[in-house]
């Protein structure tokens, strides 16, 4: 199966389409991405647009598109 792409650069401000969507929450913003001494990402945080509830998340699920989809769909 395919993955999706997640370039590092560009994680910041990428959009993101829910497969599964709970809450109406379908369409998300990743508004905050932080990095550890070695440059690795250690945290990511996505926002719905629909109600701006953030969400920890781990960068990784993003590549599964079981679960996400790149861009708003």
């Amino acid at each position: 199966m395919l993955k999706n792409k997640v370039n590092f650069k560009k994680l910041l401000n990428s959009k993101w389409t829910s497969v599964s969507p709970t809450n109406k929450e379908k369409h998300f913003l990743v508004i905050q991405v932080d990095y550890n001494e070695k440059g690795e990402i250690s945290s990511c945080f996505i926002e719905a647009i629909l109600s701006k509830h953030i969400i920890s998340l781990d960068w990784r699920e993003l590549k599964d598109p079981k679960i996400w989809l790149n861009g708003w769909l």
